[in-house]
């Protein structure tokens, strides 16, 4: 069972295809807000709902949905 609690800066996120989608940076509200100096961000800060976390095991965030699902998903930073 996912407990907000758990959620902390540095965790890896990864779809449930075990893709890496990105690094939070931080939580904000219901959202995970990812690290734009990720790879896999292209220099933005993106979003995710936590709605989308399936499980954290260790320091990896595991979503209900792949990779590109998510990246579907993700909004931009609105700045």
């Amino acid at each position: 069972m996912m407990h907000v609690d758990q959620i902390r800066e540095g965790l890896q996120v990864v779809g449930s295809d075990q893709c890496h989608v990105g690094t939070v940076d931080a939580l904000t509200g219901q959202l995970l807000k990812l690290k734009k100096n990720d790879p896999a961000s292209g220099g933005t800060h993106h979003y995710l709902d936590i709605g989308l976390i399936a499980d954290i095991e260790g320091d990896t965030i595991k979503l209900l949905v792949t990779a590109d699902d998510a990246r579907q998903r993700w909004s931009d930073e609105s700045d």
